[in-house]
């Protein structure tokens, strides 16, 4: 399937303000804005939505998750989840990012169709909870009807590749009703092939770089985050060659 090239749209997850102006400089279209990548992306903070505005003249979208783990929520998240799209909503954010599950694996529709009627008019993105549903055809319909913009997903695999074929079902059945949107492991090295592949038009990518930290003493002993966290002499950034790169690619 041959999409002209001007209508594709990259996005690039980030987890600082910094990231999101590398993000900006490297090409990309529409930043995430997260916090916590070992979690897979929390809410961030108030100071990073209101300078990544204020440095952004792309898109800025931002991760609504209380927490790491699963995406079945207590009434309490519920209303965290509430407050903060509230506060986007006041930030001159662009869009919002979240998903809402069911202990039986499904889309919990009357939670996540309040959140979207908060949100408006800004965007709004089911993440990659859809990748942890039960039925990824019958969710596809129960986003639809939440009024959802788009879905980010990796087809229900480890990466998109691996779940590309289920993506181009996704965009298939959507029938241009939302936009379909691949996401886990999509780099320059695969980007032409899963546009053959899927047919979507909008792509989540990463740039992700490690930077020395500036500090000239170091005690090994401790870990702050415990012993599965970054080093603490780690800085976790974004290389703006790469996303460079990515947009490059797909347009040459």
């Amino acid at each position: 399937m041959q999409i002209a090239k001007d209508k594709i749209v990259t996005e690039v997850v980030v987890f600082t303000v910094e990231s999101a102006i590398a993000a900006q400089k490297g090409g990309a279209h529409r930043v995430e804005l997260c916090d916590n990548m070992a979690e897979g992306g929390t809410t961030p903070s108030i100071g990073a939505i209101i300078l990544a505005r204020k440095n952004l003249h792309i898109d800025l979208n931002v991760m609504i998750r209380p927490r790491g783990s699963d995406f079945l929520y207590s009434d309490l998240e519920f209303e965290m989840m509430k407050a903060d799209i509230e506060f986007c909503k006041t930030s001159g954010v662009d869009g919002v990012v979240f998903g809402i599950l069911k202990q039986d694996g499904s889309v919990d529709k009357a939670r996540c169709k309040q959140l979207v009627d908060i949100a408006k008019p800004m965007t709004v993105t089911f993440h990659r909870a859809f990748d942890m549903a039960n039925n990824p055809l019958q969710s596809l319909e129960d986003i639809i009807d939440c009024g959802f913009d788009r879905i980010l997903t990796s087809g229900q695999e480890s990466t998109a590749i691996a779940g590309a074929e289920l993506i181009s079902e996704l965009v298939e059945k959507a029938n241009n009703r939302i936009i379909i949107m691949p996401g886990g492991g999509v780099r320059s090295s695969n980007i032409c092939e899963l546009i053959e592949k899927t047919g979507s038009r909008e792509f989540h990518t990463s740039g992700r770089a490690i930077y020395p930290s500036a500090m000239n003493f170091h005690n090994e002993k401790v870990k702050m985050g415990g012993v599965f966290s970054f080093g603490e002499f780690d800085i976790q950034g974004l290389d703006a060659d790469v996303i460079q790169q990515f947009v490059k690619t797909y347009n040459s």
